[in-house]
């Protein structure tokens, strides 16, 4: 089978009171990634002072990576409350990738993508068509739905609708399908057109929308660091679609994944 291909940047996050880490989608992607043992091509973008220390935490996934580099890393501060729901705040903003940065291994070898961006614009329509070519994607909704501006993350559904064509799964949390219907039934993310649709309720499990179906998946609570839990069911979810699962087993898999991740990290 064709790797599994991931794309996005490298953020710096600052969780509570704690030490600044390396966040995004394409790292914590593929943490999950080595968890599964899939063969996988990971490719991730930050500011130009990071670059060796991410470069080294990549490496150490044991997954194949390439870095890309410029201006600065995508900050963001944020904190959980009781039910782990978060309140965040964008510290610094990325480079959007250049088409040019694509790289052509990822472009030339990967069937299944998951596209991770953590504010709209840092993966443009153009690149996004380019990345589409002869592949299904799976995009995370943060990038539809997070303004890109400093100080306090805003969320609403300004975004370029047309991107959604390149799209074969998207992937939203609770709150990022609500900035897009409101106070409506999530039923009606399916006016997007895209084939499948995760919407992802943290503690609560997951619904999965898709043309015929509407089904939720239980999940079991872990009392853990939530942090990178969304990106981790994304991919877990994109390696049993690519695998031959079906939008329900997949789900009900990539649940399982991401609880093991967290009581692992607990653990540590």
């Amino acid at each position: 089978m064709r790797p599994l291909g991931v794309i996005g940047p490298l953020t710096r996050d600052v969780v509570g009171n704690g030490e600044p880490r390396i966040g995004g989608g394409a790292w914590h992607a593929g943490r999950a990634l080595r968890t599964l043992g899939e063969h996988a091509i990971v490719a991730a973008k930050c500011g130009l002072d990071d670059r060796a220390g991410y470069l080294r935490r990549l490496v150490a996934l044991g997954v194949p990576v390439t870095l890309a580099s410029a201006g600065a890393t995508t900050g963001f501060s944020f904190s959980y409350d009781a039910e782990k729901r978060r309140t965040m705040q964008v510290d610094a903003i990325g480079e959007p990738w250049a088409e040019d940065e694509l790289p052509a291994g990822l472009l030339r070898r990967v069937e299944w993508l998951h596209v991770a961006p953590v504010l709209r614009g840092d993966i443009s329509t153009g690149a996004l068509e380019r990345l589409a070519h002869g592949k299904r994607l799976l995009l995370d909704g943060q990038g539809l739905v997070r303004a890109r501006g400093l100080g306090p993350l805003r969320l609403d559904p300004e975004f370029d609708h047309g991107i959604l064509r390149h799209v074969t799964i998207l992937k939203l949390a609770d709150e990022e399908a609500r900035a897009i219907v409101g106070e409506g039934d999530f039923e009606e993310l399916r006016s997007l057109g895209v084939p499948e649709i995760l919407v992802t309720f943290g503690l609560r499990g997951s619904l999965v929308l898709t043309r015929g179906l509407a089904e939720p998946v239980r999940a079991h609570p872990v009392d853990a660091d939530p942090t990178g839990a969304g990106d981790a069911f994304a991919v877990a979810y994109l390696a049993a679609r690519a695998a031959g699962h079906g939008p329900i087993s997949a789900a009900r898999r990539a649940t399982a994944l991401v609880a093991a991740l967290l009581a692992d990290g607990r653990r540590r």
